[in-house]
């Protein structure tokens, strides 16, 4: 397995611990999607993607259905995609994406974190270079499937000539270019793969070596943030701990 694929599992294992959590924050990508794009998953394609997420995290499909309807609203709220970044403790650098619909209080949440770990908030783009920005893929396996000819093809659509094969789940993640994501996913539908989850992530390219102590003051901050429902990630340049690994 790849350092990217290596690194999301990890992060992951964190960042879907707490269900009814991971459902709000699919619920606001449902409610972007639909705004965007309509409510009627055959004509949107980022909501299919997002659909196949959600079954993937075993979202109920009644709440589902009831995401986009609320969607369809008039007083629905009106998320923005705002990330937010800075350095934690320990020089650990912190990226955090958010949907929110009131800027003027996310910023004080994440803040306020930030100042209770003896962090800086920086300014947008500061650390952007420390993470790379990734349209995430995961499908099924086909019968007969030549990944090499698949990659080459993907090539020019924006995607990485590395990709993870998932033995136990007998599937393909791979990693492109965001602006690319519906490019991406209109190739793989159109030639017949099952698309199981479609993501965005940041994978760092510089991870840090810490000790126990400092990694539990990090995960704490990590926490901290994760509890504000406009967070949706919260990336880290901190290695994976060797379990997390394995």
């Amino acid at each position: 397995m790849g350092r990217a694929f290596e690194y999301r599992k990890a992060t992951k294992l964190k960042r879907w611990g707490h269900m009814a959590r991971t459902f709000t924050k699919l619920g606001k990508e449902i409610a972007i999607a639909v705004k965007a794009g309509g409510p009627e998953p055959e004509n949107n394609p980022r909501l299919r993607a997002i659909i196949a997420t959600c079954k993937r995290e075993n979202m109920p499909k009644d709440n589902i259905q009831r995401a986009i309807k609320n969607a369809m609203g008039k007083d629905q709220s009106d998320y923005k995609e705002v990330p937010y970044e800075g350095y934690g403790p320990h020089g650990i650098a912190v990226f955090v994406d958010t949907l929110t619909d009131n800027t003027t209080r996310t910023v004080a949440d994440v803040r306020s974190v930030f100042n209770k770990f003896n962090g800086n908030l920086g300014t947008q783009g500061s650390l952007a270079f420390l993470f790379d920005h990734k349209a995430v893929f995961t499908f099924k396996k086909k019968e007969g499937l030549d990944m090499e000819e698949l990659i080459l093809d993907l090539i020019d659509y924006g995607v990485d000539d590395e990709y993870d094969e998932d033995d136990e789940e007998d599937e393909i993640t791979i990693y492109g270019e965001p602006t690319r994501f519906g490019d991406i996913q209109k190739h793989l539908e159109d030639n017949g793969f099952e698309i199981t989850s479609a993501e965005f992530t940041r994978i760092p390219n510089d991870l840090k070596d810490v000790t126990p102590e400092q990694r539990e003051t990090i995960d704490k901050m990590v926490e901290k943030l994760e509890d504000f429902d406009d967070v949706q990630n919260v990336y880290t340049n901190m290695k994976p701990a060797a379990d997390e690994e394995a």
